[in-house]
């Protein structure tokens, strides 16, 4: 199953008990641009979503395409 960078987000944030400021202030990105990354928004900085993954332990990657 293929999960969304947005899915994963939004679901890690509430498995942490997490608010969207809470992740905002703990990542160093502003509000808005965790509002836009948990809603799918197609053109996000990568380093900027690279800062919100770190928290969990992860990062965005390069990963084979399957059709």
């Amino acid at each position: 199953m293929e999960t969304s960078i947005a899915a994963f987000v939004k679901e890690h944030r509430r498995m942490f008990n997490l608010t969207q400021v809470d992740l905002a202030e703990k990542s160093g990105v502003g509000l808005r641009f965790v509002r836009e990354l948990e809603q799918g928004k197609q053109t996000l900085r990568i380093d900027k979503i690279n800062q919100v993954l770190a928290l969990f332990g992860h990062e965005v990657g390069a990963v084979p395409h399957t059709s």
